[in-house]
Order: structure tokens, then C-alpha cells, then sequence
């Protein structure tokens, strides 16, 4: 310490130096992780949101309070689609979604509750609060509609990717903003240091000097004498480009796209491999929710009477085919006697119709066998 001390001695200037603060502090980027969740859980919200829920019994729809409730006014406050959307964003998001019906008939996600599990016996939700209102009694899971969908909280398992991303984000934002910056000297003649009124406004003055250069296009100041500045460098061709930032953002994406089923072409947009990234959506992300959503419902809205009557619901939406899509195909199955009408207007998501030649089998002859008696020649 010695050596140190007696340089300051000598040079107060240094000494001043010695108490700038240099350092950097890289600032988490919360909005990446923001941006990352909302464009993948609204991807999937919004495709979601576009489902039928029908009660069916032998595949004819059936009519109730169910089908008004899920497809047109869950509550007061949302219609179906917004409900669906919130509903699967909540799930994906924290995990567990937890729905109530209340004594006049509205569908409510609960904001917060506590959960009570029992070995033998069904759990039981308590405290359940809904905005600023805690329902004072308490729901057991026969009452309830409730659906988990990992292990974790998806932002707590990417809490670790988020931070590593916001790091490398933040770095490579700063070096961007510092490649087109106006850097410069200040000389002043003079043989004696600075006391702490005059630093200051000699910082204060340069700093009206460089808000001069930076917010105008033409800039004149005073030359004062004794005072000269000089700008050694303005940083051009250094740094991060714009391009590499949105690299960046999405890979970030892809990460989380990847988590959740989607692939990366069809969040991005990309047209060039649409149709087997939208195969891919629906087989692996889309109807695994489906399934999920469509069990539970029918587990809580029907008895096990009503299930083995025939009563079932029945999620219809983007999963489903498109019949002009399939015309060819179609075809091919009615006239080679493997399907008749009316299962396959079951399977393009159409109910069957009372009309008795859809209820018939019918081959054509290019699938006819060579010993079908044909007639002429062979009688």
C-alpha cells in the first residue's frame, strides 16, 4: 500500500480517478423473458380458443346449459373464446388451472387457492379467490374442474435459460448502442487540480456539450479558451448488428417452442414447411391438450350412467379435417366399401344424417374381386 499512497501523493488527479465508478452492470432484460411466453402460450391460446365443445350421444349433438356455458358465455365477464384462451394460457403457464361453478351458473378460474390431499377420499380446495373475492366454502374435486400439465411452473424451470439469455441479450444490446458513439477528449490548461465546485461544473458543462451533439443535427458551441475538446473516435464498425440481437430473441423462442411441442417454422411464420409443421402442432402439442381438456370435462360434467348411455364431449376445432381438403381421399375410402357415409362425416367432425344410402357400403368395380360374377361370359 505503500507504493499506491505515495503516487496519489504526488498526483491528486489519480486520486480522483480512483473514486469513478467503472463498472458495468449487465441489466436483466425481463421483457425477453415476457415476449418469449406470450408469443408461444398465445400461439397455443389462440388456437385453442377456436374449439366446439358438443355433447354428443351416438354422435348426434345433443343440447344443454353445457354447450351454452362452453361455447358462448362461460361468465359474465368473458365470452368463450377469451375464457379458452385464458384458460389454456393459465394452465401451460402455472401449471394447474383450477375452475369452479358457481350457484348461478358461471365458469370462474380461481386467481389463488389451497389444496388438501387426501389418500382415500377427494381432495379438497379451499380459500379459492377469484379477483379480490375468497369464496368462503370449500370444493372438493368431484365439484371442480381441475387440470395440471407438467412437473413445474414452466417460468420456474426457465427461470435458468431466462437469466443465461438476458445476460448474453444485455451485453450484445450495449456493445450495439456503443458502435455509433460519439467518443472525445477534454483538455484544460491547468497546472492545478480541481476542487470539488469546479469539477462539477466542469462536468455539468460537458455534459450540456455532448446533449448538444447527440439530440442536434447542427450543434454550436462556445470555444472557450484553455478548453478544447477532440472526438478521437466514433466507434463505427464495431459492435453487435441488429440481425444478431433478433438471432438472439429467437433462439430464445425456439427454446421455449421447442418445450412446448410447437415447431420453430410454424411460430416464426415460415411458409416453406407449413403443412408438416402444422401436422406436427396439432399431433404433439394441440391434441395432447385436447385430450387433456376433454377428459377432464368428461370425468366432471357426466355420470358414469350418462357415459355408458352414450353421452360423451366431444372437442371440435382446428384438429379437425377439411373435407375439400380430402375430397380425393374421401372417395377413395367411400367406394372402396371401408367407410360409409355417415362415418365419415363422423370423422370430418359432421353429424350423421338420417338418409339410408349413407348407411350403405359401397364398392366400386375397380375394387371388386376378379371372382365376382360379372354376368355375360360366365353364365
Amino acid at each position: 500500500m505503500g507504493l499506491i499512497d505515495s503516487v496519489l501523493r504526488r498526483n491528486k488527479e489519480l486520486e480522483t480517478l480512483f473514486d469513478l465508478d467503472l463498472t458495468d452492470e449487465t441489466i436483466h432484460r425481463a421483457y425477453l423473458k415476457k415476449m418469449a411466453l406470450e408469443t408461444c402460450l398465445n400461439f397455443i391460446g389462440r388456437t385453442i380458443s377456436q374449439s366446439e365443445f358438443r355433447m354428443v350421444k351416438e354422435n348426434k349433438r345433443v343440447f344443454n346449459d353445457w354447450d351454452y356455458l362452453l361455447n358462448v358465455r362461460p361468465n359474465t365477464d368473458q365470452s368463450a373464446a377469451d375464457f379458452w384462451h385464458s384458460f389454456i394460457y393459465r394452465l401451460i403457464d402455472e401449471n394447474e388451472i383450477l375452475v369452479v361453478l358457481t350457484d348461478d351458473n358461471n365458469l370462474l378460474m380461481a386467481d389463488s387457492f389451497t389444496r388438501d390431499e387426501y389418500a382415500i377420499y377427494p381432495d379438497v380446495f379451499r380459500e379459492v379467490t377469484v379477483k379480490d373475492y375468497m369464496f368462503k366454502r370449500t370444493f372438493r374435486m368431484d365439484e371442480v374442474i381441475y387440470i395440471t400439465y407438467n412437473n413445474e411452473k414452466l417460468t420456474r424451470f426457465m427461470d435458468g435459460l431466462f437469466s443465461d439469455y438476458a445476460d448474453l441479450f444485455s451485453r450484445m444490446l450495449e456493445i450495439s448502442l456503443r458502435k455509433n458513439q460519439i467518443r472525445g477528449t477534454v483538455a484544460i490548461d491547468s497546472t492545478q487540480s480541481l476542487d470539488t465546485e469546479s469539477q462539477t461544473k466542469l462536468q455539468n458543462f460537458i455534459n450540456k456539450l455532448f446533449n448538444s451533439f447527440r439530440k442536434n443535427s447542427v450543434a454550436l458551441v462556445p470555444k472557450l479558451k484553455g478548453f478544447e475538446y477532440d472526438e478521437v473516435a466514433n466507434g463505427e464498425g464495431s459492435g453487435q448488428s441488429v440481425e444478431e440481437l433478433a438471432k438472439v430473441k429467437k433462439s430464445l423462442i425456439d427454446d421455449i417452442a421447442n418445450i412446448l411441442g410447437i415447431p420453430n417454422a410454424l411460430i416464426h411464420g415460415e411458409l416453406a414447411e407449413y403443412d408438416t409443421s402444422i401436422k406436427a402442432y396439432i399431433k404433439f402439442c394441440i391434441d395432447p391438450l385436447v385430450k387433456k381438456v376433454k377428459d377432464e370435462l368428461n370425468a366432471k360434467l357426466l355420470s358414469k350412467e350418462e357415459y355408458q348411455q352414450g353421452f360423451k364431449l366431444e372437442v371440435r376445432g382446428i384438429a379437425e379435417l377439411n373435407p375439400l381438403e380430402l375430397a380425393d381421399a374421401v372417395d377413395k375410402l367411400r367406394a372402396s366399401g371401408v367407410y360409409n357415409g355417415n362415418e365419415i362425416r363422423v370423422k370430418l367432425g359432421d353429424e350423421p344424417k338420417d338418409i339410408p344410402s349413407l348407411e350403405e357400403y359401397v364398392l366400386t368395380k375397380n375394387y371388386e374381386s376378379k371372382d365376382t360374377d360379372k354376368g355375360g361370359e360366365n353364365e
